[in-house]
């Protein structure tokens, strides 16, 4: 469908992004951003304002709008114009951001963790370790028995000391 057969009316009418499509359509290439929205705005007859104005929500939809991609370098055209392939090595061909010197510290400071020797522990040790544990479990409940014994003189003690207290208050 080309632009010429809309009246002035029809077009006035249309959204922002319908009218980028149409514009694509006639060109049948990928074309410049502001290009796009150039003609869009001589084809609504904006003014200077609400250029301004609309220049940011016709760059959101034009992200949004699923019919639409950028093949890069600001041009954007019609996403059933490109292959899957040629979809996919655009997105994976976008530049990296280069790395903050602060990265490169951080990264530093964590080679120097890797530095450290590893801990030479076989399973051998690690049994060893643990029947030491065990014995010395062993130790602390054989001795939690002998207080015992200790806890019940103490008690047999405090009991005949308890007589002896009631008996000098019933002298009194």
């Amino acid at each position: 469908m080309s632009l010429k057969k809309y009246s002035h009316e029809e077009i006035s009418k249309m959204s922002m992004i319908e009218l980028a499509n149409l514009i694509l359509l006639d060109k049948k290439k990928a074309v410049d951003f502001r290009d796009i929205f150039k003609k869009i705005a001589e084809l609504k007859g904006f003014s200077e304002k609400e250029k301004e104005t609309n220049i940011t929500q016709f760059y959101t939809d034009l992200n949004i709008d699923g019919r639409f991609m950028t093949p890069g370098s600001n041009l954007w055209g019609l996403k059933r114009w490109y292959t899957v392939e040629q979809r996919d090595e655009e997105v994976a061909a976008a530049p990296k951001k280069k790395k903050k010197k602060a990265a490169k510290k951080k990264a530093k400071k964590k080679d120097d963790y890797d530095d450290e020797e590893e801990l030479d522990i076989v399973d051998e040790d690690i049994e060893e370790l643990s029947d030491d544990l065990d014995n010395d479990d062993d130790d602390y409940h054989d001795d939690d028995d002998e207080d015992y014994d200790d806890d019940e003189e103490f008690e047999d003690e405090e009991d005949e000391d308890d007589k002896e207290e009631v008996k000098k208050k019933g002298k009194k």
